[in-house]
């Protein structure tokens, strides 16, 4: 399976005027993609019911969207986003249970309406995860979760992002094209087309064959990593700027880049081999996210959806100033 990469779609949710729109957008999002009407409006009754949650309990927040892979048939991805107070989970998801008068079915039925649904929440916010597939398709193997968004005011985005799986491995790019706008994004797309063609072929020739295809655009920074579960190890490549850690519950490793820019300054591209050890996360991040950081700050979070892991590093320590891309890949074994 060949991933490309999608940018997040965001929705505002600042007054109870944007649910019925935020409703209409993602059902519209479904039945473009193969939902029929009942599971289409599964989709919209649960955005309706994330949507209200956060007015409700945070006053102000975001919708984050996404077409995302099955084993069949893709799937729908709708992230709320706030800054709220935050809740108890396990307590939420009673059903009965309501911290707004109300009569507390909220998360409860989120998690009956969704194949995947997870959360978390502390006082700096929530972040609520739920992804749905039309019948008969299941949710990816592999379990990862992906916010990009462009420089704001733009619509195009200099950064790309790619995903390979087969088996038990994996192959991941993300590009970030130098600048942002449309040459920009023009760079980072001929490499992300030159990396689809083999991107289980060694890190080395993958990085040959981008440099080639960027040669005359700007050029970009890009990281590839190469995950192979039978061994537990991963290879790693990285030409600028790209951030990247293993991540598990003992502490984090930052994986090494060498300096220059895919496409204009060019030395080999040298691979580092990485035991996985005790790593349960792998993150490739653009310069768009600030590099200070730590997962050991939200108690939990790296036994939560990548998804989340993606969107909260997002919400949090985003610039502002530029595109941004982060990737969460957990290297688990790919379930059945």
């Amino acid at each position: 399976m060949n991933i490309p990469g999608s940018m997040t779609q965001v929705l505002p949710l600042e007054d109870s005027s944007q649910v019925g729109h935020a409703r209409r957008v993602t059902q519209r999002l479904a039945e473009q993609h193969g939902f029929d009407a009942t599971d289409a409006g599964r989709v919209a009754l649960l955005t309706t019911e994330l949507c209200t949650n956060v007015l409700k309990h945070a006053g102000i927040g975001e919708l984050h969207l996404r077409i995302i892979p099955g084993q069949d048939k893709p799937g729908v991805e709708i992230i709320a986003v706030d800054r709220g107070p935050g809740f108890q989970l396990d307590q939420c998801l009673t059903d009965g249970y309501s911290t707004g008068g109300t009569k507390g079915i909220g998360l409860g039925a989120l998690v009956r309406l969704a194949q995947v649904f997870d959360a978390y929440s502390d006082r700096r916010g929530s972040v609520v995860l739920a992804q749905l597939f039309p019948r008969g398709s299941r949710p990816c193997a592999w379990r990862f979760g992906v916010s990009q968004h462009p420089h704001p005011g733009e619509t195009a985005c200099g950064d790309v992002w790619q995903l390979a799986l087969d088996g038990s491995h994996c192959s991941v790019l993300v590009l970030d094209g130098i600048g942002h706008g449309e040459s920009a994004q023009q760079a980072a797309r001929a490499g992300a087309e030159a990396f689809g063609e083999a991107p289980f072929d060694a890190a080395t020739s993958v990085f040959t064959r981008m440099h080639q295809a960027m040669n005359g655009s700007r050029g970009g920074a890009a990281a590839i990593a190469q995950y192979d579960g039978e061994r537990q190890t991963l290879a790693f490549a990285g030409i600028g700027n790209i951030g990247a850690s293993l991540i598990g519950s003992e502490g984090s490793r930052g994986l090494a880049s060498h300096p220059g820019i895919v496409g204009v300054r060019f030395r080999k591209a040298h691979v580092f081999d990485y035991p996985q050890g005790e790593a349960q996360l792998l993150l490739l991040f653009s310069d768009g996210l600030q590099s200070r950081w730590s997962l050991r700050d939200y108690p939990g979070l790296i036994q939560r959806h990548p998804a989340i892991i993606a969107t909260l590093l997002h919400r949090d320590f985003c610039r502002g100033r530029d595109d941004v891309t982060v990737l969460a890949l957990n290297l688990e074994a790919p379930r059945g």
